[in-house]
This record gives structure tokens, sequence and C-alpha cells, in this order.
């Protein structure tokens, strides 16, 4: 399968009068890592990436793709080797000193034996200009258990703290790794809906995730990367449209394998009982050849979903 993939800069958030530098400029970034007798690993190889204010963007990939590597440098944690990352027009260090932007990581940075409200307070005292601390405890959905040590707190709490914290300097660009770990389901709904009214009011998101449900129904547009590098980057239809095929579905009594990898365009058959499921890329001509040549029944024609589209665009599996 082959894609055709562009980086050019997004616009600016509908009302803007002037474009202003973007949020996220990643420019030719590359990074690697000396391993154990000898050697590199190159996480980063040249990724060029351009987020506009305002938006938000799921950046998803395969374990060992380089998200995290690539994060980290927008967060200034790690210096690339060669390359530009510059956050709203600064250097990612000083884009972090001034409060622009701010991370909601997985894991770490947090005191078990001191209260939700205690954390928050404590944190809040090290910024000069933060966010008042009950407006924060409210946005994040704390507000209830402000009371309880953080060692007692559930991983979905947790990581609603970690919220909170990253709220405080009012950034203008928040980074989410994994934001919603630990989450119940009414938990995520929550979390996601409080970061579309942020970014209703200019905030820019961008977060790594393993739930494509998540990136599917709340990101403005997805990069896909591989092997350090962006493969796909576009909204969640356009990325779903560059898996080519789609799967048809039947009932069909007798059903000969064989005789269906005939027709043309057909790559795979799964069997089921008398139900069939066949990827094509071509499903108007198997429809056709089910509707005339055989008996089957219920015909389904579907789309693949965005999990379809990760896969053939992350790991060659073009089914």
């Amino acid at each position: 399968m082959k894609s055709t993939v562009t980086n050019a800069p997004a616009a600016a958030p509908a009302g803007s009068d002037t474009p202003g530098p973007a949020a996220i400029e990643l420019r030719g970034l590359r990074k690697g890592f000396r391993v154990p007798g000898g050697g590199e690993i190159r996480a980063v190889d040249g990724l060029d990436l351009m987020v506009a204010p305002g938006e938000i963007v799921a950046f998803l990939g395969p374990n060992g793709a380089g998200k995290t590597t690539t994060l980290d440098m927008v967060l200034g944690l790690a210096a690339p080797d060669s390359g530009t990352a510059r956050v709203f027009g600064m250097d990612p260090a000083r884009a972090v000193a001034a409060g622009r932007i701010a991370a909601v990581l997985q894991s770490g940075g947090l005191l078990p034996d001191l209260t939700v409200t205690e954390t928050v307070r404590l944190v809040a005292s090290l910024h000069a200009r933060p966010r008042p601390v009950d407006e924060v405890l409210a946005r994040a959905g704390l507000t209830e258990i402000g009371g309880r040590r953080v060692g007692k707190c559930s991983g979905g709490q947790q990581q609603r703290l970690r919220f909170a914290l990253a709220l405080l300097p009012d950034p203008d660009l928040i980074v989410l790794d994994e934001p919603t770990t630990g989450m119940d389901v009414e938990g995520r709904r929550e979390f996601w809906s409080a970061m579309r009214e942020d970014s209703r009011r200019g905030r820019t998101v961008v977060f790594a995730t393993h739930y494509l449900d998540e990136a599917d129904t709340y990101a403005d547009r997805i990069v896909l990367v591989r092997a350090g590098r962006v493969v796909a980057d576009g909204t969640a239809a356009e990325i779903k449209n560059l898996a080519a095929g789609r799967t048809v579905a039947a009932t069909l009594p007798g059903a000969e394998p064989a005789r269906l990898l005939a027709v043309p365009g057909v790559d795979d058959i799964e069997l089921a009982g008398e139900r069939i499921l066949v990827h094509t890329r071509d499903s108007d001509t198997l429809a056709r050849y089910l509707l005339t040549e055989t008996p089957a029944v219920d015909i389904e024609i579907t789309s693949h979903n965005l999990e379809s589209a990760f896969l053939a665009l992350t790991t060659g599996d073009h089914r």
C-alpha cells in the first residue's frame, strides 16, 4: 500500500487575526541512544511536525516508534542530536519556564502522604502566577476527594491529580502521555469533555494514547509515527482512508474460500460457520459476485476502522 504524507503547517484556529508562531514546530528532528556493546538505536529519525494553536492532536504509534522521545524533546526533557524543536517560537525549556507548556505523564511526581489539596497547594507555591487551587481542583474533578491522601487514591484519581498540577500555570499547550490510564468510562468521558472545552478557549492539546477510540472521537487530527518518522497525518477519516480496502461480510451456506479468493481484489477470507468475512480492495466486484453467483444473504460492506488503519500504516499489515 502506498500513501502520500504531507506535513504542511496547519491553519490557525478560527477567529485568529494573525497566524502567530506554531504551538509546536519540529524540523528534521533526530535522536539516538547508545546501546551496550556499541551501536546506536535511532529513536527519532528526521521527524517533521507542525501543530497550530488550539488543535487537539493524537500522537500515535506502536511501542518503540519514538513517541515518548519526541514528546520529551517537545517538553525540553531531552535535546535533539540534530534538527530543531520550537514551542510557540521559542526553545522548549524557555516555554516550560514561562508556564506556556505543561504535561500529564503516566507516573511519578506524587507524594503518597500528602492529601490531594495539599499536593496542589505545594506545587502552586512553585509557580509565579498559579491558577486558584480550588478552581484547578474543580476543573480536574477532585473537589470531593481533596482531603484524601494521595496514596489512598485510585490510579485514575492520581492521573486526575497530575492533570490538576499541569493546569496550575494555565499553559497554552498541554502534553498528555496516556492521560486516562486507570480511569473508568465515565471518568474518561469527563476528562475529554474538559479537554474539548479548553481547546475551544485556545489551549493546544497533544496526547499519546493506546485507546484508539479516544483518538478517533476526540482528536481534530491524528499523527501516526513509525520508526521515528511520521507516516500519516490527517483527520481520523483521512487516516482511515489510507488503509486500502473494505470488509464484506455475508451469510453463505457451503462457502468455498478457493472460489472467493479468485474474485479480483480479494485479499483474505475468515470463516465462522456459514458467516464469511472477506477483506477486499474491490468491494463492489465482490458484492456483485456474491449476489449473482452465490446464494449469499445478509451482505454488509464496511470501511476499515482506525485500528485497521493503525495496523496497516505502522506494521505493514495491509489487510
